[in-house]
């Protein structure tokens, strides 16, 4: 029988989560987070991260947000949970009629990407506003559960015309051979896939973004391998839809060292 995980440890602005303060994410759902996963109290692309928050929260409620507040908040949480070693999501939240930002930090245990090769699921969903990092996305959770039941591990989402966009929960690349190609439109730009773009670019072997499609002259299988990669590692890609990639793993192990090589900045 399998053992389910521990509770997440729960802090909203540095006090333990209660009844009370727990409906202000049960009843107002507009906002955005990011995620993260903190190793003996490092994060890599720290900065990244808290210029996300901070972007986002001018754009949805108009107000700056300071990194040194968001690192106060999260190093207290995971004393409170008693965790060098954790998956951390900071939500923001503005309740109506407040006039300050609303965090929310939640730790959990770290978390890491499986790596066994992923197949993936097209479907016809795109996110409105994708640059922002937002809870309650009801299509990409329901769009993975189709998914699922098909048989696949997740779902890739497309915008008309078969677009290929980024994954429910993942940034998608591709390799032709001689680049690193990330779709061009709109998605998020993970903090994982901007790591890996700096990281390529030290190395020489800058990426690129071109367009990529499900079918035609930029269609996936013009690509001689896939992967996808979050907050949580990287992993490669076998096929999408009937689509069959083989496993580079060369370039993994390419990704991989370029991602080790990015700097862990103290929370």
């Amino acid at each position: 029988m399998t053992t389910p995980p521990p509770p997440p440890h729960i802090e909203l602005d540095g006090l333990p989560a209660t009844e009370e303060t727990l409906w202000i994410p049960a009843l107002y759902g507009f906002g955005h987070f990011t995620a993260l996963q903190v190793r003996d109290g490092r994060v890599r692309g720290l900065g990244l991260h808290l210029a996300r928050l901070d972007a986002a929260n001018r754009e949805l409620f108009a107000l700056p947000l300071d990194g040194d507040r968001v690192r106060e908040l999260v190093r207290h949480a995971l004393d409170g949970a008693g965790r060098r070693d954790a998956s951390v999501r900071v939500n923001a939240y503005l309740p109506p009629g407040a006039t300050c930002t609303t965090l929310m930090v939640t730790v959990r245990e770290p978390a890491v990407m499986p790596s066994g090769a992923q197949s993936l699921m097209s479907v016809p969903y795109t996110r409105t506003a994708p640059h922002i990092k937002r809870p309650g996305e009801f299509g990409q959770t329901y769009y993975g559960v189709l998914a699922g039941r098909a048989g696949f591990d997740d779902a890739l989402l497309t915008a008309p015309g078969g677009v290929v966009t980024e994954g429910a929960i993942t940034n998608i690349g591709f390799r032709d051979g001689t680049s690193v190609v990330w779709p061009d439109a709109p998605a998020l730009t993970g903090i994982t896939m901007t790591l890996l773009e700096q990281g390529l670019e030290r190395a020489g072997r800058p990426s690129v973004r071109r367009p990529v499609t499900l079918d035609g002259p930029d269609g996936v299988g013009r690509f001689s391998a896939a992967f996808v990669c979050n907050s949580q590692g990287i992993a490669p890609v076998r096929r999408i839809d009937d689509t069959v990639f083989p496993v580079d793993d060369e370039l993994m192990k390419e990704l991989g060292a370029v991602y080790d090589s990015a700097p862990e900045d103290t929370v």
